[in-house]
């Protein structure tokens, strides 16, 4: 489809921009600096130690902050040769790619390029039908828009691995969702999704004139130095050293146990789920985003502002805003967002002060389990306290 390749083609530009030299492999497998606060070297080491296991098979971690610095990492890089974990490794960070996404749509905002409060089917009158047309962009960004999830193939993570090459075009996903009837009137309710993020990063097409993932190098992975941070078009691979990922599923044989998912087509997450990066990177973006460096202005409180409305499923107060979500830990509120690829569980986090910020990526073995994957909850635990 025509739009695919476009996106396709922009995305190995980029790839030829900002992907870099390979990381340098690491020189051991846990090292820290000293953090005396809070949760302390002994809690965030603890919450990693012992890996593998069954949970997860490798952690990366590092909180920074006024509060100290610490760095550690467990686990192996692969169950066959189960030689350690490469703590400066690239991983797939699901939907903290929603960030990224938010702060150039935030971007043109503030340069007057796109308006908040215009419909997403003024912007693209051909995609968007009438029943939807008064969803506006900001309703995209904070999940109150009311659209329904677009339909994929497969139920069970077998039937999605067997599918894991797919090309999934990003207009199709939507003409998919908004063939369905909505969930609730735009602005009504908050419903966590990612089709809200697929049309934003469209809209961001439309009004910028070039392909979302120039946009994304442009305007943050280059001004910030993010080499080993990169948005993958349909490569299923991850380019440079990493640490694989596993999910337990059912096996060849029968049995159940975890398979290597490291390679996995990227686009069915698209500009809601598909980025490529390290936890170095996405520290230093964390701590360039909270400090207005990448979204200035006025606007930047569109990313610490959470709509007043209830959840569509739990009616309990909505959590998301734009790009972020926020969560009261050790009596404080924190700010950031997780995400989940087959194999990976990533976070980012930070005080609003930034006294303490943390990046985690852990290679869970039910990345996308209800639950929370243990390891991940001890590490936020660790890092900021319990809820």
């Amino acid at each position: 489809m025509q739009s695919t390749r476009r996106t396709l083609l922009a995305a190995a530009l980029v790839l030829g921009v900002v992907a870099g030299p390979a990381v340098p492999p690491a020189l051991a497998a846990t090292s820290s600096a000293a953090v005396p606060t809070r949760s302390g070297i002994p809690a965030l080491e603890a919450a990693i130690a012992g890996l593998p296991t069954r949970d997860a098979t490798a952690a990366l971690v590092r909180a920074g902050g006024s509060e100290g610095v610490w760095r550690g990492s467990s686990g192996v890089h692969d169950l066959r040769t189960n030689r350690p974990a490469d703590p400066a490794g690239r991983f797939r960070a699901g939907s903290v790619t929603k960030v990224f996404t938010a702060a150039v749509a935030l971007q043109l905002a503030t340069e007057g390029t796109l308006d908040l409060d215009r419909s997403a089917r003024s912007y693209l009158p051909e995609l968007i039908p009438a029943a939807y047309g008064k969803v506006t962009v900001r309703q995209l960004l904070h999940h109150t828009h009311g659209i329904p999830a677009p339909d994929f193939p497969g139920d069970t993570v077998e039937e999605r691995y067997a599918d894991r090459f797919r090309i999934h075009d990003p207009e199709d996903m939507v003409r998919s969702a908004t063939s369905k009837n909505r969930e609730f009137p735009p602005g009504q309710k908050q419903h966590y999704l990612n089709i809200g993020y697929t049309i934003a990063a469209l809209v961001i097409e439309r009004v910028s004139g070039h392909s979302y993932e120039h946009q994304v190098a442009r305007r943050i992975l280059k001004p910030l130095g993010l080499r080993d941070t990169y948005l993958p078009g349909a490569d299923p691979h991850i380019l440079g050293p990493h640490n694989h990922g596993y999910q337990t599923m059912r096996l060849d044989d029968g049995t159940t146990g975890p398979r290597d998912v490291s390679v996995w087509g990227p686009t069915d997450g698209w500009a809601a789920g598909d980025i490529i990066s390290t936890t170095a990177d996405l520290e230093r973006f964390t701590k360039a985003l909270f400090q207005g460096h990448v979204v200035r202005g006025p606007l930047l409180r569109e990313m610490f502002t959470l709509p007043k409305v209830a959840d569509w499923g739990t009616g309990d107060p909505a959590a998301y805003s734009a790009g972020l979500s926020m969560k009261k830990l050790g009596g404080r509120e924190v700010w950031g967002k997780t995400g989940s690829r087959w194999g990976y569980n990533t976070g980012v986090a930070s005080t609003r002060d930034g006294s303490r910020t943390l990046v985690y990526s852990v290679n869970s073995t039910d990345a996308k389990g209800q639950e929370m994957n243990e390891v991940a909850r001890n590490i936020m635990v660790a890092a900021y306290g319990n809820p």
